[in-house]
């Protein structure tokens, strides 16, 4: 959000129903990979205004493929409307199989009113440290914990 360039826009972040927020989220992998990473979840009041209560999430995938390295990864994603709201309310989901999920987009408000973020289920950021390289068919599950 301090950086205003690549920032989550202020817009999106106001019409969003959750927030998830998995801090160092791991992944590794030498042909086959895996990620796990643990979080919060925290939804909208149901009168729309504040947040209610954090709940615990976590996040598990695999991947296979032309790969190797680890590294970690910061990830903010937003659920944008009830159908999302009703997938990240199940005990698992599959992230892009059971919930459509688009990268959110970065800069300044005027990029939060395209059309194809709007039909996304969930809007993602990422920010990720380390060495990874490959080409690999992979998934994720988010599951309350």
């Amino acid at each position: 959000m301090g950086t205003r360039e690549k920032g989550i826009p202020e817009e999106l972040l106001g019409k969003a129903h959750c927030i998830v927020i998995i801090p160092g989220m791991k992944s590794g992998a030498i042909g086959i990979g895996g990620k796990y990473g643990r979080g919060y979840a925290m939804c909208r009041n149901k009168s729309g205004v504040g947040w209610g209560a954090p709940a615990a999430m976590r996040v598990e995938g695999g991947s296979f493929g032309f790969q190797i390295g680890g590294q970690s990864t910061d990830v903010v994603m937003l659920v944008m409307n009830d159908r999302g709201m009703e997938h990240l309310l199940k005990s698992k989901f599959t992230l892009g199989g059971d919930a459509s999920v688009a990268a959110g987009p970065v800069g300044r408000e005027a990029t939060a009113k395209t059309d194809a973020t709007m039909r996304a289920e969930i809007l993602s950021w990422s920010r990720a440290r380390g060495i990874f390289a490959g080409v690999s068919l992979q998934g994720a599950t988010l599951r309350n914990e």
